[in-house]
């Protein structure tokens, strides 16, 4: 049984971690499709979704060290 707790604490903290690694794109789809599943239409969302990884594939290309792990990131996005 121990085991089980294990691996189910190991899958929440994975969950969490893809959540915070691919950010307001993966909520953006998120809200997409809660809002798809009630009937509504979702357009906005997807647009929302799809700036997100263009912005996060723009600051992807970027250098990244301790240095300047902080400059040009869209910080209260």
């Amino acid at each position: 049984m121990t085991e089980y707790i294990i691996i189910v604490a190991l899958i929440a903290v994975s969950a969490i971690g893809v959540y915070s690694l691919f950010g307001q794109t993966l909520r953006n789809q998120t809200s997409g499709l809660a809002i798809e599943m009630s009937g509504q239409d979702a357009k906005s969302n997807i647009s929302t979704a799809q700036t997100n990884a263009n912005t996060a594939t723009s600051n992807a290309n970027h250098t990244k060290n301790m240095g300047t792990y902080n400059d040009s990131n869209n910080t209260g996005n």
